[in-house]
């Protein structure tokens, strides 16, 4: 499968990394449920970002979960080299890898050696970086990820300036090629990200931050009905 027949015109991925990793597969069972079909699943590698985040072996016991009901695996991977993450990601059961502009010196390259390994994907940036320096180099990408917070930490506050970036990024992009918005999407501001341009909303805190992720989950779909 591929983005183009994941996304039913806007999607909300739960980001794993603010699950509750104790009860990792009942998480993604309750987000099946509510609806959700791509999971976001966040690998950082104390060098790219400070934290050291969840890594294949996670990946690898979760995918069957994900598959089995129909859904995909999202990785964005936070880390320095990442074409030597692409082989691990693939067998482990990732469906697509974003990797970090500001971590390549050849993003071309960096999308052609994924896709060696049968993976969509996507190219991030951070909230620094100027969106069409990312537009100008990522043609060949499925999606663009643009970072509304400095990569690393869940639980930060969503950066006003990423809706102009936004707009920005769409002005430079192809028609078609969906934008990603990352870090601090909640209910107040996932409509205005939408209207800025952006069709991918990944969802951590405010859907595992609460006591019912269901709920949550279906909050910010309304915001965006």
């Amino acid at each position: 499968m591929a983005w183009r027949e994941w996304i039913r015109t806007v999607e909300i991925e739960p980001s794993l990394y603010a699950a509750d990793l104790a009860n990792l597969g009942e998480q993604v069972d309750i987000m099946l449920r509510a609806g959700a079909r791509i999971f976001h699943f966040d690998v950082g590698d104390g060098h790219f970002v400070e934290p050291i985040t969840m890594g294949p072996i996670v990946l690898k016991a979760i995918a069957p979960l994900v598959h089995d009901r129909g859904g995909a695996l999202d990785c964005h991977l936070m880390v320095d080299n990442p074409i030597r993450h692409f082989p691990q990601i693939a067998r482990a059961g990732g469906d697509s890898a974003t990797f970090h502009f500001e971590a390549v010196a050849d993003v071309p390259a960096t999308i052609a050696a994924a896709r060696e390994h049968g993976l969509e994907v996507g190219v991030a940036f951070n909230p620094q970086t100027p969106p069409e320096d990312v537009a100008s180099v990522a043609g060949d990408a499925d999606i663009v990820l643009c970072m509304s917070i400095h990569p690393g930490y869940s639980g930060q506050q969503f950066m006003p300036s990423s809706l102009h970036r936004i707009r920005r990024l769409r002005a430079a992009l192809p028609d078609g090629m969906p934008i990603q918005v990352d870090g601090g999407i909640v209910e107040g501001n996932i409509r205005d990200a939408f209207e800025a341009g952006a069709s991918l909303f990944v969802g951590g805190n405010a859907i595992f931050g609460n006591e019912d992720p269901t709920r949550s989950y279906r909050q910010l779909v309304q915001a965006l009905a």
